[in-house]
């Protein structure tokens, strides 16, 4: 009896996610040959498209190793294949150029951390891009920042200018190369270069020695990178940091600093494990670390804070401007309230004022991106502004959230961000700022217009908060009116609430908590301190903080004396003279009045007015300069001291649930004259965090619910997200934001899922998934 003869097979393959730009095709090309198959592998607007063809093809097998084995920088959605007509002449496997399509359906790779291999090159005095600023492979470099078009092929990007040399066209024609079809690949001779003028025009290498020799000197100088600029200078020098601090008018606001190698940052700050994995990956975002007792950086890097914002040198100009003793601030270039500077002219006319030098490049950046900024809870990332290194990565969803109604969530008025939808994929932008003058505003008409582009979305169901003044509502509606489509308004800490459902997934009613400072509520007052029972349809409010007036209005948020004030007036009437004179500034009893009258006075039940008005008592600060300055220094006093939980009340009014802190702010003055202000703070932090848990008990007997959600800013404070996390997690599944902010940065997503929910519920639609 004779062997059976092996039967060829063909198979072609669709694999979808970020698959473009990262070295993929290679990777096929790589393990088809080792396999002995023919065919052929390609971009197209859709991903990557590959055939097989050869004897005994263990198909799923052959798949299971595009998943396990795929470049790092790659993130496969989909892989899906079925058996076609083998080609009888295909004898050997090829890499076939990209055709041009209708619909484009492909993922964007964010910027990536230069990898070890573009490390290696550029230190090295005998590879040929030795110093070479834009070193870069299919494993890291810019993307995102520089893509004009897809597919994401060179004559769609900024490096359409710069035509390749002899040795780099070798390259990226080459399969078994690094490089093959890494679009921004370019070297000394043929690409893009720095420039800086001092004393004279210095170019290259000698711009960026020039550029470190006068930052080592005390010199601010505006550095051109990746999505950006950058104004660096000396962490460790007193006179540049004050004097960069004044330039930009930005007085106490931390600034993040950058190092090439871990072992610096272990001296300036403790690093756990996963601190260290989030420093060291190729999202390269900025890391809140806790300083160290050998904390050294100059006194005005990170003012009244434990932590401090820490980067690793993520691009090759990085490396190349620091030594590996350095510490620069690198703080994003622009003036306060304003975007990051990206485009050179604007960098002449914006920076000139703050910078003593500018070290330059010829690469257009097309698209601004910030960097990103993350913090570790729990061994859990959690991310603080979601921008470099992340954006445009979508949010994958689940459940009903997967639909084939694209729709448009406009994001909030600070901190913002949008999110469009296309079935599976929630793509939320990056971070935009906060929409309160022009130059944002267009920044993120702009960043909308190109999402639509590169992802081919036109939204049909457009969503917003429910503010009528944010500009984001006001362009929402804009927008749907002009061409004629449902607008959903959604409140804004619902939204908060349904970030994180969306985010894992979770269906039906959950015991939703939004700890946050500001957000338009269904009573006209503005909430921030919210107590729900919500699910992704509506939301039912069964607590909140106790209401207190705004003295001045938005003048209280940035001034919180005046809410120290209105609560030590109302403890002590005429005797405040006596026991806090700091809080009597000019004109304070007529303030205290036009309170009493509602005058220009909101209520509020935020719950980060609460931590502002502690901090006045306290005396720790009576102004900001920063969103969340007093909680921020508030938690700083408080890190590593005792304290003890104060007296609070949860009353039921009107079928609510009321947390009344008055009984702990009447202690204060007492606690003042026999503990320290760390006790206190401290003290109040247990105080708040019992408050929110004893609430969270009552709604979970009446709900019989186990699921708890907690969101908003507030939730930043780790100090006080551990002890909710420590009273609970034996009694609840607690989940928080992961993937997105916990801040206003996330709501667009949050907003996104309500809306959908809401409309395919009111329209009776079917899901087409």
């Amino acid at each position: 009896m004779g062997s059976r003869v092996s039967e060829i097979k063909r198979y072609q393959i669709r694999v979808e996610g970020i698959v473009q730009g990262v070295g993929f095709r290679p990777f096929i090309y790589g393990l088809a040959i080792q396999s002995c198959y023919s065919g052929y592998v390609l971009n197209d607007v859709e991903g990557v498209l590959l055939e097989i063809q050869g004897r005994d093809i263990d198909i799923e097998n052959f798949c299971q190793c595009i998943k396990t084995k795929a470049p790092k920088a790659s993130y496969i959605t989909n892989i899906s294949y079925h058996e076609i007509d083998v080609i009888c002449d295909d004898k050997e496997f090829i890499i076939q150029k990209s055709p041009q399509g209708l619909t484009k359906e492909t993922l964007i790779s964010p910027d990536l951390a230069i990898c070890e291999d573009c490390k290696r090159e550029i230190k090295d005095k005998n590879n040929r891009r030795y110093q070479y600023a834009f070193t870069n492979c299919t494993n890291c470099g810019p993307r995102f920042s520089i893509v004009q078009d897809i597919p994401y092929d060179r004559q769609n990007t900024t490096m359409k200018v710069f035509p390749m040399c002899k040795n780099c066209e070798d390259e990226y024609t080459n399969p078994l190369d690094r490089r093959f079809h890494a679009q921004p690949n370019a070297c000394d001779i043929c690409g893009p270069q720095y420039k800086l003028v001092a004393d004279k025009v210095y170019i290259a290498n000698e711009s960026i020695k020039k550029a470190h020799e006068l930052i080592k000197k005390g010199a601010i100088v505006a550095v051109k990178g990746i999505g950006g600029y950058h104004l660096v200078c000396d962490a460790f020098n007193e006179e540049a940091v004050a004097n960069l601090r004044q330039r930009k008018i930005r007085e106490d606001k931390p600034f993040a600093v950058m190092a090439t190698n871990l072992d610096i940052v272990k001296k300036i700050c403790e690093v756990n494990d996963k601190e260290e994995e989030l420093l060291t990956s190729m999202q390269a975002p900025i890391v809140l670390l806790h300083k160290a007792k050998a904390y050294n950086l100059a006194s005005k890097v990170a003012p009244h804070n434990a932590y401090l914002g820490v980067m690793i040198a993520y691009a090759p100009i990085h490396y190349l401007l620091l030594n590996d003793d350095d510490v620069f601030v690198m703080t994003s270039a622009n003036l306060s309230d304003e975007p990051i500077v990206y485009q050179d002219e604007e960098a002449k006319s914006h920076l000139s004022t703050i910078a003593d030098y500018i070290l330059s490049h010829n690469r257009i950046i097309q698209t601004r991106v910030d960097d990103s900024v993350v913090r570790v809870f729990n061994n859990r990332q959690m991310l603080i502004r979601r921008s470099r290194g992340y954006a445009p990565s979508p949010v994958l969803l689940k459940g009903d959230l997967i639909s084939d109604i694209p729709v448009l969530a406009c994001g909030p008025e600070l901190k913002n961000t949008f999110c469009m939808t296309k079935g599976q994929k929630a793509f939320l932008s990056q971070h935009i700022g906060d929409l309160e003058n022009m130059a944002v505003n267009n920044a993120y008409k702009n960043s909308i217009d190109l999402f639509k582009r590169l992802f081919t979305i036109e939204p049909k169901l457009i969503a917003c908060d429910m503010h009528p003044e944010y500009f984001s509502t006001k362009f929402a509606k804009s927008y749907a009116q002009d061409n004629d489509l449902p607008l959903v308004q959604v409140q804004h800490h619902h939204a908060h609430i349904a970030s994180v459902m969306a985010e894992h997934d979770l269906k039906g009613d959950v015991i939703g908590i939004s700890l946050d400072g500001t957000g338009f509520g269904d009573d006209g007052c503005i909430w921030g301190g919210e107590f729900f029972i919500a699910n992704l349809s509506g939301y039912e409010r069964r607590g909140h903080f106790q209401y207190m007036p705004l003295p001045s209005g938005a003048k209280a948020v940035k001034e919180p004396w005046r809410l120290g004030l209105w609560i030590a007036y109302n403890l002590y009437g005429e005797d405040i003279k006596d026991k806090y004179p700091e809080l009597l500034k000019v004109n304070w009893q007529l303030l205290i009045k036009a309170t009493q009258k509602g005058f220009n006075a909101p209520l509020t039940s935020s719950a980060g007015r609460i931590f502002d008005t502690v901090a006045s008592l306290l005396g720790i600060c009576y102004q900001i300069n920063y969103e969340g300055q007093a909680a921020i220094e508030l938690e700083k006093i408080a890190y590593d001291s005792d304290g003890e939980v104060l007296p609070f009340t949860i009353n039921k009014e009107l079928g609510q649930y009321i947390i009344d802190f008055m009984p702990m702010y009447q202690l204060l003055y007492d606690l003042k004259q026999k503990y320290s202000v760390a006790y206190i703070a401290k003290s109040f932090h247990l105080t708040m965090a019992k408050a929110i848990c004893e609430m969270i008990d009552l709604l979970g007997k009446e709900s019989n619910l186990n699921k708890v959600v907690l969101s908003g800013g507030v939730c930043q404070n780790i100090t006080l997200l551990d002890l909710i996390y420590k009273e609970l997690q034996d009694r609840y599944d607690i989940y928080i934001n992961e993937k997105v902010p916990s801040n206003d940065g996330g709501i667009a997503l949050g907003q996104m899922a309500v809306a959908l929910t809401r409309y395919l519920q009111e329209n009776d639609i079917e899901i087409v998934k």
